[in-house]
């Protein structure tokens, strides 16, 4: 009964290993002890092999749904091709109104503003988020770029990317809503750079949007400017947060 407490019940079940004893003579115990001892240390030897043989296997296969670069995407088909076609009316428009809402003025007047010029109008964007709208209106741009290169949409991106750059500060902050007037910013950004960031100034959600934006120019165009802005704001976010640096919890 030993036995049959120890290994499994496929094996404790096996009647070479287990009996009652009734009826055997000394000869038929013996010979199933010595059966017992044989098949334990097999697969005692067995366990103490198991650990090598589950880690010295090959690794396990990686998720096998593997996602596609966008710029590898192509489609010519009857139906869905002209209905996405983006780079003739909708992104020219989204831009339009970017531009007739101020957004792009933002960013030149921070610039303006970086370089000691006297401001006729000190007053924040509407929201401190406007900042983004140009960023994402980017970012399709570059995917049409990807799919279809266009000279004049590729030459309005560069010269937006100059502007961005223009109002970006010297360490990598860039944040039209502070930078026009730091000492009056949008009243929901705070007094000082990320305080209310948990909850209204959006200024790492700004800087999402520009890395998204960044990443999708780089890959459609091959083009750094962007990347480089968009770099710089992320070193100095990684200088600025983490373990016994600065903290952001929301509440």
């Amino acid at each position: 009964m030993f036995t049959k407490g120890l290994l499994s019940p496929a094996l404790s079940s096996n009647p070479d290993l287990v009996g009652t004893g009734i009826g055997e003579g000394e000869p038929q115990r013996r010979s199933r002890r010595l059966t017992a001892e044989r098949l334990l240390l097999k697969h005692a030897r067995w366990l103490m092999l198991a650990p090598t043989i589950v880690f010295a296997g090959p690794a396990p296969h990686d998720y096998p749904v593997k996602p596609v670069p966008f710029t590898a995407v192509h489609l010519n088909d009857v139906f869905w091709a002209p209905r996405i076609e983006n780079r003739l009316v909708t992104i020219p428009f989204a831009f339009e109104q970017c531009e007739k809402s101020g957004r792009m003025d933002n960013f030149e007047r921070a610039a303006k503003a970086l370089r000691g010029e006297e401001l006729t109008n000190k007053r924040p964007p509407p929201y401190p988020f406007d900042d983004t709208d140009p960023y994402k209106v980017l970012e399709g741009a570059s995917y049409e770029l990807a799919v279809q290169p266009d000279p004049k949409l590729r030459a309005y991106l560069d010269d937006l990317i100059a502007k961005i750059g223009k109002a970006q500060e010297p360490d990598g902050y860039l944040y039209t809503a502070r930078t026009i007037n730091p000492e009056h910013p949008h009243r929901w950004s705070g007094p000082e750079r990320w305080k209310m960031d948990p909850i209204d100034s959006h200024e790492l959600y700004n800087a999402g949007h520009l890395f998204e934006a960044a990443v999708a120019h780089h890959q459609a165009t091959g083009e750094t400017n962007l990347l480089a802005i968009a770099r710089k704001e992320a070193d100095l976010l990684c200088n600025t947060f983490g373990p016994d640096k600065l903290h952001i919890c929301a509440t």
